[in-house]
């Protein structure tokens, strides 16, 4: 990953991305669809993983072993499926579908994510983070896991918020900037105008099924960037769907990202991964991961250390 610009929203827009593909830990694809290179950030929003749905019956499922991070928050959402979550906090929580799971880096904080034993045959879910403002991102880190988040239904729709304020319900998670995050969930066909917020610019990613979004048909696989300045946003469906729909206002502290960091200069990048390759005290360790801590890899930029 590389330098996340600040967000050219520029009204309205129908921006149709198509997600790149990667691989999650030991052997997971993943659909990428944010940051990308049309599109670095949605808000504050500054990374989106979709992965799966996949069959994790055999082998040992998700595998991703302790890895660090400074600079953002993870929120981790399932729609099939479970994985455990333990950190350098001392945190060993277990994550279901309708649950979420929210850790804060600040400074430094670092993880590891993996199916249980025994563990359910599906795996479907999604991964995003969000850039933390100045005047958070060297603060403590910490954890939460909210097994209930408010839901509400509109016009067919059932629509949960996981972060922030949308239908007058209030997710419990702690966001340092003004934002969204929302699953709408639809059973049979269904159709609405979708209220929101004009002074956020907004993107929709379909994780099951088909909605078409204003005039656009949207699958699995590509991100539709709608720019700010809408007051509604017109959605049907002809059968069972799920899309996620995150807002935020345009940030304009231009963070940069590189491999699980999120900073502001590339010297701050490049520090951050050679002090977790040193094991540097400030990132923690993650107790009972039966595997390897992850290697940081130093960015193109860098420095030979001696030069």
């Amino acid at each position: 990953m590389s330098l996340t610009a600040p967000s050219d929203t520029g009204g309205p827009q129908h921006q149709r991305i198509e997600a790149s593909t990667a691989t999650l830990g030991e052997g997971m694809r993943i659909a990428r669809a944010l940051p990308t290179r049309q599109r670095r950030l949605v808000g504050a929003w500054c990374f989106l993983d979709h992965f799966g749905p996949a069959d994790v019956s055999s082998g040992r499922g998700m595998r991703v072993g302790p890895h660090p991070h400074i600079g953002l928050q993870t929120v981790t959402w399932l729609l099939e499926g479970e994985i455990l979550h333990r950190d350098s906090l001392g945190s060993l929580c277990p994550i279901r579908p309708g649950q979420l799971n929210l850790m804060t880096s600040g400074r430094g904080i670092s993880h590891s994510e993996e199916s249980p034993v025994p563990r359910p045959a599906g795996m479907h879910g999604a991964q995003f983070w969000i850039a933390l403002p100045e005047s958070r991102r060297h603060g403590n880190p910490a954890f939460a896991h909210h097994p209930q988040l408010p839901q509400a239904r509109h016009e067919g729709f059932a629509v949960t918020v996981l972060a922030g304020t949308a239908l007058g319900e209030r997710s419990p998670a702690e966001i340092h900037t003004p934002l969204v995050g929302m699953e709408l969930r639809s059973s049979d066909a269904a159709q609405t105008q979708f209220p929101l917020d004009p002074g956020f610019e907004y993107a929709a990613l379909v994780l099951q099924g088909s909605v078409t979004v204003e005039e656009e048909t949207m699958l699995p696989g590509t991100l539709l960037y709608l720019g700010q300045g809408r007051d509604r946003l017109r959605l049907r469906c002809d059968a069972a769907a799920v899309m996620l729909l995150i807002g935020g206002e345009p940030m304009h502290e231009a963070p940069m990202l590189w491999w699980n960091f999120v900073g502001r200069t590339k010297e701050e990048l490049t520090q951050a991964c050679r002090d977790w390759n040193a094991e540097a005290e400030y990132f923690g360790k993650v107790v009972g991961y039966d595997g390897a801590r992850l290697v940081a890899p130093l960015p193109p930029w860098a420095e030979p250390v001696g030069t």
